[in-house]
């Protein structure tokens, strides 16, 4: 398939030759290598473009953009895709037990802090009993490493996480914390590094990473405790 006019010849070629230059007598050969043809110009005095050779490069510089904005999605979801994977999702997306104006109102509340270095602050004061040791409890919490990003939630599990409080069932902080709340209230408790995690948590889709002996921050709700009666 050829296209001519009084100073210039454009073939199509399919044979996938490297590109080459070559002169003969006074005519100058030009091709221009493409993934599946080759583009071949060929003048006796200066490289023209006729009006179909237009249309065609304008047609590859649209097929190139294209492809390029393709990988820059590429890349853009492989990142995302990874930071996910190390845990540093946005933790704004997960319910939380505090909001904004829970956070405010934080900033006056006086800080408790107990003989072991545990400290909280009570977000709300329940009404009802305080658990005894031994007995279990139905309580929701956020668990956050110090920069506030999430590691574990009962929220996002959608149900109160039930455990015999006093039992070491959970971290030695976290019992604690939960020994002096009554039923109905919250409380922000700031756990010290040997009252948390030992050995620490890896990292997971969703979650962050925490280190070993390193301190945690724990929103809890108390909800009822299974058992004891109570009438708010």
């Amino acid at each position: 398939m050829a296209y001519s006019s009084p100073s210039a010849i454009a073939v199509l070629h399919s044979d996938p030759q490297f590109a080459r230059r070559a002169f003969s007598n006074h005519h100058a050969m030009y091709t221009m290598k493409i993934p599946s043809f080759k583009l071949q110009c060929i003048s006796s005095n200066n490289l023209t473009r006729t009006a179909s050779m237009d249309r065609f490069i304008d047609k590859l510089t649209l097929t190139s953009r294209r492809s390029m904005l393709g990988v820059f999605l590429a890349i853009s979801n492989f990142g995302l895709a990874n930071s996910k994977a190390n845990g540093e999702g946005p933790s704004e997306q997960n319910p939380k037990l505090c909001d904004e104006a829970c956070e405010k109102e934080l900033e006056n509340v006086s800080m408790v802090t107990t003989e072991s270095g545990l400290q909280y602050k009570d977000i709300k004061v329940g009404s009802g009993p305080s658990p005894p040791v031994g007995f279990q409890v139905a309580a929701n919490y956020v668990a956050m490493i110090p920069n506030g990003q999430i590691f574990d939630s009962s929220l996002v599990k959608g149900q109160p996480y039930i455990f015999r409080v006093g039992s070491g069932q959970v971290i030695k902080g976290l019992d604690e914390g939960i020994l002096s709340m009554k039923i109905g209230g919250k409380r922000r408790i700031y756990i010290p590094g040997p009252l948390a995690f030992p050995k620490g948590l890896s990292s997971a889709p969703g979650r962050a990473r925490v280190a070993p002996n390193s301190p945690v921050i724990f929103d809890v709700s108390l909800e009822y405790i299974p058992g004891l009666e109570y009438e708010d």
